[in-house]
């Protein structure tokens, strides 16, 4: 497995997805490849903070969401 072929596969090997074959020559790779150890490890990284950046928000509080319910209503009976 080349440099290029590890590229190609780091999103399915991050994923689980890649068939037993393809993973051992993956890790096989890795064992003897400095590069592509930092390569997968920056993935990693970038994965684990976009996944932070998608935790779900909290819910405004109570007289909040009335309030933007209360505007969105409005809008929608001005429009018509």
């Amino acid at each position: 497995m080349t440099c290029r072929d590890l590229a190609e596969l780091i999103t399915d090997y991050l994923e689980g997805r890649l068939a037993l074959l393809d993973r051992v020559r993956f890790q096989l790779h890795l064992g003897i490849c400095r590069d592509c150890r930092a390569y997968l490890k920056q993935m990693r990284g970038m994965v684990n903070a976009l996944g932070a950046l998608q935790a779900p928000l909290p819910p405004p509080p109570a007289p909040v969401q009335e309030e933007l319910l209360a505007r969105f209503r409005d809008f929608h009976r001005a429009k018509k």
